[in-house]
């Protein structure tokens, strides 16, 4: 059974720096049997201010990001996907909040742009992607060596319509930053929800600790089974899960309670 994982980092503004750790976990994770290895949104840099990222924004094929999870994915012959990077939009003052899928042979095979930009205040706390982020307008799935992947991005975990409209998958990759406030409260039970309702795994990979701006993000990366059980999870800090993707398991579970089925809108 083909092995994947999920990379946690507390990624800092300095690029050079979460490509050095970066570095690190995948070949950690490659070491351990991982065939497809998730990194968390905004892994590349977490700046000192959200409009930081813009002006770190690659060309699509081209820049030190991409070429760096290029060089992971052919190094350690994986399905590399790169959590998300800074893509440059037609906006000069906004860029595309993008995951990008390399196979085992260093080529972009894949690409998603997150659809749903987190906005949230509570108390002193603020948050409005989209004052940076340019939202994405496609469902993204791939196919890769543990079956088809559905991709999404953090706040599109509270969005159930747009894993239905991925079709039958057999992995759900997460890569979040979610805050520590949302986390707490709703993380795991929505990403349990998504696994059971569409009777797949789900792999999340976080940004898990506080950060040199401040911030402080939720962390728990995990793997879920699609009976919703959590087979891995790593509370806070950088580091590593993994865990099988069970094809025979996943099959008998929509086998025995054949939910996808029933459906009737």
């Amino acid at each position: 059974m083909p092995i994947v994982a999920a990379v946690q980092m507390v990624s800092t503004p300095v690029v050079e720096e979460n490509i050095a750790t970066a570095r690190r976990l995948i070949a950690d994770a490659a070491a351990a049997g991982a065939k497809l290895i998730l990194l968390p949104e905004y892994w590349a840099i977490m700046g000192l201010s959200d409009s930081d990222k813009v002006a770190r924004a690659e060309p699509l094929g081209s820049g030190p990001i991409q070429s760096f999870m290029a060089e992971m994915a052919r190094e350690h012959k994986i399905w590399l996907l790169g959590g998300t990077l800074p893509l440059a939009s037609d906006d000069p003052q906004r860029v595309i909040n993008t995951t990008l899928v390399y196979d085992p042979q260093g080529k972009h095979v894949g690409r998603y742009d997150k659809i749903h930009l987190f906005g949230f205040t509570k108390g002193s706390e603020s948050y409005d992607e989209a004052r940076t982020i340019v939202p994405g307008k496609s469902v993204g799935t791939v196919e890769t060596a543990v079956g088809k992947v559905g991709m999404s991005v953090c706040y599109d975990l509270r969005f159930p319509e747009l894993y239905r409209a991925m079709g039958p998958v057999s992995l759900i990759v997460v890569p979040a930053a979610f805050t520590y406030t949302t986390g707490k409260a709703h993380w795991e039970i929505l990403l349990r929800a998504r696994a059971i309702e569409n009777q797949c795994y789900v792999l999340a990979s976080a940004q898990g600790g506080t950060h040199v701006n401040g911030r402080r993000t939720w962390g728990h990366s995990m793997l879920i089974d699609p009976w919703g059980e959590v087979k891995a999870v790593l509370a806070e800090g950088e580091g590593v899960i993994s865990g099988e993707v069970d094809d025979i398991f996943m099959h008998g579970v929509r086998e025995s309670l054949p939910a996808l089925k029933h459906r009737t809108m």
